[in-house]
């Protein structure tokens, strides 16, 4: 049986420390991670060695600014998607991550959006634009159900 290829893409920050936590899942299967260019993910790839791939952080105070950084990650999230031909892609958010999933769900792997553990009744802004095509969506507060009622909630499933 072959492996299945698994991207795990996150923004950094907390949305970074809720990918790292399903790696040992990921280890079983060739996996690589995308997330935004920092001193925790550079330091976290030298220590690991594991396929990290970079996109730029994405902040909206300055709108020409965030056109460019979005128009590269587009382009990056291309660059990536093309040379490793994920069969999924499991998500923990934010913004920068979802030209990747918009790209991959065109190229045929399947999306798993895991919404942030932080949000207890409301949505984020990149969960709600991949909830309309997620082929899983999980939210990690029953009272997130009201907002994704087609999400699966299994409780919170980080350490």
């Amino acid at each position: 049986m072959k492996k299945k290829k698994i991207c795990l893409i996150s923004s950094t920050g907390g949305h970074f420390m809720q990918i790292k936590q399903l790696i040992e899942v990921a280890n079983k299967h060739d996996f690589y991670i995308v997330t935004e260019k920092n001193e925790i993910s550079e330091s976290f790839q030298q220590k690991t060695g594991h396929r990290i791939y970079f996109l730029k952080q994405q902040e909206r105070n300055n709108l020409f600014e965030f056109a460019f950084k979005i128009i590269n990650n587009i382009f990056l999230s291309i660059k990536y998607l093309i040379k490793e031909r994920p069969n999924i892609i499991i998500s923990t958010g934010a913004g920068s991550t979802v030209p990747t999933c918009i790209l991959g769900k065109i190229m045929g792997s399947k999306i798993v959006y895991i919404e942030s553990f932080a949000k207890i009744d409301s949505p984020t802004k990149s969960g709600k634009l991949v909830y309309k095509f997620a082929d899983k969506f999980y939210v990690q507060w029953e009272e997130m159900m009201s907002i994704y009622p087609n999400a699966i909630y299994k409780g919170g499933i980080y350490k």
